[in-house]
């Protein structure tokens, strides 16, 4: 437990110094300190503290299972619970604080979270498990629209670099779940979540600043003059819903694909090469951290290459190693999972930032759409591949998800923006 939140307590430092090193190459000083590093570093570390406390609903997966003997049908109910509730409420939330700004939510929706945790803890039924969920899923719901516009406005202008800051700190706290439930969760019981409440309390603390900065940057705002948005290229209605429409696809296969491997895995080990439970938490460990590296590389690339190309390459680029993984050993589904992970998660921050850039001036909106629309893809996935699974194997569900990447190719279809920049300008 202690090894556990000295982690904590050193990814903030972890995240602003990757921040500035990133940055420090291609600006100078005063970029750099407009970009707000430090506040990306903090808002990355809560979405860290919040996306480990809700991996552990997937963590924890086998000892619910053997706990109330549930099907795998019910398992991927408890992710559709939490993840639908999230979907649902992302758009809305982003929408009404796109009108009426409200920084201290962030904390508020932790305050959800920590509610749903704890009694997750004493859950008795799986009725009260699925309540969990919902609370959990909620604070989700408020949390990740306005903390991705908390990204932006300290982005300095290198947006996709900031929604990598953003994003790398909820996949690592995703990837600590696992070892946390295989080190904790799984000797000690069902109760032992409820020690992971220190956790949201001290993310509810690192909101509230953050929160204290965002009423700061708005009272500064008012009365100066609406700056110019170089990076808004116009283009007609039908282009911008159908590029939209491309781009929810891709983020439907890139989730589904992501629920079979975050709600199944460990399944899939056991099942397959009789691994121990803790075991196959290791492994999912490794692929979740593998998200989380990947998460780094797609902002960054996309500012310097344009998004288009790494969302193509990561989207499509997967496919031969999906179409591989169902056939491989356990030493080769190691190494294959690793670079699914590393390639797949880059696409995320492109797609959310090309979105933004689709539709200015609407950062709530698109945020908490596109990330209600991954979270609804993920519960819907689980649910679907767990009745799935029921009716067939476990097995069969990683061959049929294997080629759910070859939906990339729609990714020839998203306007040039780079391209449609150029023009203006001339």
């Amino acid at each position: 437990m202690y090894f556990s939140f000295a982690l904590l307590s050193n990814y903030q430092f972890i995240i602003m110094q990757t921040a500035a090193k990133q940055i420090s190459p291609t600006l100078g000083s005063q970029d750099a300190e407009k970009t707000g590093f430090r506040v990306l570093g903090a808002i990355s570390f809560a979405h860290f503290l919040n996306d480990m406390i809700q991996s552990l609903i997937l963590s924890i997966y086998p000892l619910l299972k053997g706990n109330f003997n549930l099907s795998f049908t019910q398992i991927g109910l408890i992710t559709l619970t939490y993840q639908i509730t999230a979907s649902i409420l992302q758009p809305l939330v982003g929408l009404y604080t796109d009108k009426h700004p409200k920084p201290y939510s962030l904390a508020l929706g932790m305050g959800f979270t920590l509610v749903g945790l704890l009694i997750l803890s004493v859950a008795p039924s799986y009725g009260i498990l699925l309540f969990a969920a919902a609370l959990v899923g909620t604070g989700s719901s408020i949390f990740h629209p306005e903390s991705s516009r908390v990204a932006r406005m300290a982005s300095g202008g290198r947006h996709g670099l900031a929604q990598s800051i953003f994003q790398v700190g909820g996949n690592a706290g995703s990837s600590m779940g696992p070892l946390l439930a295989a080190w904790i969760v799984i000797p000690h019981g069902q109760a032992s979540i409820a020690w992971f409440s220190a956790a949201a309390l001290l993310a509810i603390l690192v909101l509230w600043q953050i929160g204290n900065w965002y009423k700061r940057k708005r009272l500064e705002a008012k009365g100066k003059p609406a700056k110019v948005q170089h990076h808004y290229v116009a283009l007609p209605r039908k282009k911008v819903m159908f590029s939209i429409g491309i781009l929810l696809m891709l983020i439907f296969s890139k989730y589904f694909y992501m629920a079979s491997l975050s709600s199944y895995f460990t399944f899939y080990l056991i099942d397959k090469f009789q691994l121990s439970v803790q075991a196959a938490q290791l492994h999912l460990f490794v692929f979740l951290f593998a998200v989380a590296a990947g998460t780094v590389l797609g902002g960054p690339i996309g500012d310097k290459v344009g998004r288009k190309l790494v969302i193509w390459v990561s989207i499509l680029g997967v496919a031969p190693f999906t179409l591989m993984l169902p056939y491989a050993n356990l030493f080769w589904t190691g190494v294959l999972t690793v670079v699914i992970g590393v390639i797949l998660a880059s696409a995320f921050s492109a797609i959310l930032v090309f979105a933004q850039e689709l539709v200015p001036g609407k950062v709530g909106t698109v945020s908490g759409l596109f990330f209600g629309f991954a979270f609804g893809m993920g519960g819907i996935g689980a649910a679907a591949l767990g009745k799935l699974a029921d009716m067939t194997s476990i097995g069969f569900v990683y061959q049929v998800c294997s080629f759910l990447p070859l939906i990339g190719l729609l990714a020839m279809f998203l306007p040039n923006l780079d391209g449609h920049r150029r023009k203006a300008a001339s």
